[in-house]
C-alpha cells in the first residue's frame, strides 16, 4: 500500500542502457501538462514516495532519449470528466515533436459523454490506443460504461494499457482498488472481446500469479515490468522472471514518477539470468508488437 514513509532510494544513474542489453523500448512513461504534473508530484509527496525526475514532458522524454532509450510509450490518464480532449491534444502535440521517437496513448473518462467520439477524434490524430487507471478514475471493468471503450478499441484495433491491479493502492483514492480490481474481472473482458489487446502493467501487482496464468491462457494480454522487478516494494508473492511467459511482458519504467535512478530495473534485468532471446522479447520485441511499433 501506498503510504507517506516509502523510500527515495539515492542510487547511483548510469549516463546510458547498460551494456549488454538489446534495444530498449520503455512502454510505461508518464507525461502529463505541467500544472497536472505538478499536482501529482504533490499528491505523491504527501501520499506516496518522493518524485525523484520532476522535469516537463519534453525534458524528460529527452532525457530517456539521450540516455539510451530507443523509443517511448507515453501515457496520460483522465483524473476527471471533460479533460479528455485536451489531453489528447497535448499528447499528439509532443507525439509530433518527438516523432517516431514516441507512440502516444489517448485516454478517456469512462462514463463521460461521448466517450466513442473522444477516442475515434484521438485515433484519427495519431494516438496508438488508450491508457486508463482504475485506482484514480474508479471504474468497473465489466460495466457498460467500459464497454463502450472496449467496442471502440477493439474496431479500430488499437490496444488498451489498464492499471487493473489491486496495487499500489491509496487510502486517498476515492474507491477500493481491492473491490473494482481483480483478474477474475479482466478475464470477463478478455473473453468477451478477444480481439482487443489489453496490457495490465505492474504484472499484475498484487495478484501476480492470477495474471501470470492469465498471459499463459490469452494471447490478446501483455504485462508491463513497471516498479516490481526490483525490491521497491514488499512482495511475498513473486515469481521469478524467467518463469513467465516473455513474449507477453515489456519492460516499463514508470518514469518519471519513480524514487530511484531511471536505470535500476534496467540494470536488474542486465544481471539476471535471462537468456537474450527472452531479454530481446521484454526489452522491446513485445512493446513492438503491442504497440504496432516499426
Amino acid at each position: 500500500m501506498l503510504h507517506p514513509d516509502l523510500p527515495i532510494i539515492n542510487d547511483k544513474e548510469g549516463r546510458f542502457i547498460p551494456d549488454g542489453l538489446p534495444r530498449v523500448i520503455d512502454s510505461h512513461v508518464h507525461i502529463f501538462p505541467g500544472k497536472i504534473f505538478s499536482y501529482i508530484w504533490s499528491w505523491f509527496d504527501q501520499h506516496a514516495w518522493k518524485i525523484r525526475y520532476q522535469m516537463d514532458t519534453s525534458s524528460l522524454i529527452k532525457y530517456l532519449l539521450d540516455h539510451g532509450v530507443s523509443h517511448v510509450v507515453a501515457l496520460q490518464y483522465a483524473h476527471k470528466p471533460g479533460i479528455s480532449e485536451m489531453l489528447n491534444s497535448y499528447m499528439a502535440k509532443k507525439c509530433n515533436e518527438f516523432k517516431d521517437q514516441v507512440t502516444g496513448m489517448a485516454t478517456v473518462f469512462p462514463g463521460e459523454p461521448d466517450a466513442d467520439q473522444i477516442l475515434i477524434k484521438a485515433f484519427a490524430n495519431g494516438l496508438k490506443g488508450v491508457k486508463l487507471h482504475a485506482h484514480v478514475q474508479c471504474f468497473d471493468m465489466n460495466s457498460s460504461d467500459m464497454d463502450v471503450i472496449y467496442d471502440i478499441c477493439e474496431k479500430h484495433g488499437k490496444p488498451m494499457v489498464m492499471h487493473v491491479g489491486r496495487e499500489p493502492k491509496s487510502e486517498e483514492y476515492a474507491c477500493d482498488p481491492y473491490e473494482i480490481c481483480k483478474a477474475a474481472k479482466l478475464e470477463a473482458v478478455l473473453k468477451n472481446f478477444p480481439k482487443l489487446n489489453i496490457c495490465v502493467p505492474h504484472l499484475g501487482f498484487d495478484e501476480i500469479k492470477e495474471y501470470k496464468d492469465l498471459i499463459e491462457r490469452y494471447d490478446s494480454l501483455w504485462l508491463d515490468t513497471a516498479m516490481v522487478l526490483t525490491d521497491y516494494f514488499p512482495m511475498d508473492n513473486r515469481i521469478g522472471l524467467e518463469n513467465y511467459r516473455a513474449d507477453r511482458i515489456m519492460y516499463g519504467s514508470d518514469f518519471p514518477n519513480i524514487p530511484y535512478a531511471w536505470d535500476r530495473e534496467l540494470k536488474w534485468l542486465n544481471q539476471s539470468s535471462s537468456s537474450i532471446e527472452n531479454l530481446e522479447w521484454i526489452l522491446h520485441k513485445s512493446a513492438e508488437m503491442f504497440f504496432n511499433i516499426i
